[in-house]
């Protein structure tokens, strides 16, 4: 939806997008300038392709002081972006006939990079009714001889969920007695609202040596393009990580990866501004969105989307959410993203990483055409 909708937006056609998973705002200055520092003064070669030694040392002290556990510099593996962290540790953990839980609705992008490294993808499915939080008896349910691990995506996307203390102790007691990889992508851990964020490895040294958890810049920071996102896991899964990446792209950018030292050192006051910017228009998003007769949302706790349930304007020509976006793109001009490509049918997620007008306009032009959908 995204490519198409910048196609219309190149043709002139006034297109609304909120369908991309990225913030609004520019990357803070102080990063660009320590970027163009570093390539000012020739940090523009190779270097250790588990990163620079200097953002290693940035990320141990920030874990230890954000996320409450403690590791090694052996520990660590920067590469690019938590898209490429996670693909990296799916690959070394991962043999063909594995099994690895993924917790519905989930990003799309899990279950291909399982399949790739030859795994198969164990669905267990929320709803709103659980605030798309699963109960640990669904997760027993699912578990297996053949499970290799569970990924975790807490803040969520697409549903902006969020996973509490009680929840995260469970399935972490879950995976030591069984056996299994808790791979725990925390991409959002910072964009969160009236929650607070655990950390898998912060329970224990025991769930710590069977925990990957995986960060990044691109979120926190609105530093997608950067590329920059590093996992810290027992020092056995990073030297096969870090193996695996030489092959494949060597380090991440150099100089992106003095930008992150600056991010990971950055007044936090910052990132909480543009967090209470985001919570903002949750807030106003949430009111606008359930006005709308026979549409309902859950209250995201992180990230900047609205998961949407559309699903009692599913009908006649319109038969699913796919159609749906598509319809509303062509003839409302607003690019939303179908939820079954979450495995949420029936939903639509909006991001509202957007400037308020443009979410109250957005919202407006979605009332609209679902009073004008074609029976």
């Amino acid at each position: 939806m995204t490519a198409k909708a910048r196609a219309m937006q190149a043709q002139g056609i006034d297109v609304l997008s909120f369908a991309a998973g990225e913030p609004d705002f520019n990357t803070p200055g102080a990063i660009c300038q320590a970027a163009v520092s570093a390539i000012e003064s020739g940090l523009t070669k190779y270097c250790p392709s588990k990163g620079l030694p200097q953002l290693r040392e940035a990320i141990r002290a920030k874990v230890q002081r954000e996320n409450g556990f403690s590791c090694e510099d052996d520990q660590i593996v920067v590469s690019c972006g938590a898209k490429h962290s996670l693909y990296n540790a799916l690959q070394v953990l991962v043999e063909p006939g594995d099994e690895v839980i993924l917790i519905a609705p989930y990003w799309m992008t899990y279950a291909d990079q399982i399949r790739l490294a030859g795994g198969t993808p164990v669905v267990v499915s929320t709803t709103a009714a659980t605030s798309y939080t699963p109960h640990i008896d669904q997760i027993k349910v699912a578990l297996s001889p053949r499970t290799k691990a569970i990924i975790v995506n807490t803040p969520c996307n697409p549903t902006g969920a969020a996973w509490d203390r009680g929840l995260i102790k469970e399935v972490a007691a879950l995976a030591v007695k069984h056996g299994i990889w808790i791979i725990s992508d925390e991409i959002y851990e910072r964009l969160i609202y009236g929650h607070t964020h655990t950390s898998f490895a912060s329970l224990s040294k025991e769930v710590a040596a069977q925990t990957i958890t995986v960060q990044g810049c691109s979120k926190t920071y609105s530093m997608t393009g950067w590329r920059i996102g590093f996992s810290i896991a027992p020092a056995n899964v990073t030297s096969a990580m870090a193996n695996l990446q030489d092959q494949v792209t060597s380090n991440a950018t150099t100089f992106a990866q003095a930008g992150a030292i600056e991010a990971l050192n950055l007044d936090p006051a910052i990132v909480e501004e543009m967090r209470v910017e985001f919570e903002t228009r949750r807030d106003m998003g949430l009111t606008l969105l359930r006005a709308i007769p026979d549409v309902s949302v859950t209250t995201p706790l992180g990230a900047f989307y609205f998961f949407v349930d559309i699903s009692k304007h599913l009908g006649g020509s319109i038969s699913d959410d796919v159609a749906l976006a598509e319809w509303l793109l062509e003839n409302a001009h607003i690019a939303t993203v179908p939820g079954s490509v979450f495995e949420g049918p029936g939903h639509l997620r909006l991001s509202y990483a957007a400037h308020p007008d443009e979410i109250r306009e957005g919202i407006a032009r979605l009332q609209k055409g679902l009073t004008e959908l074609p029976s």
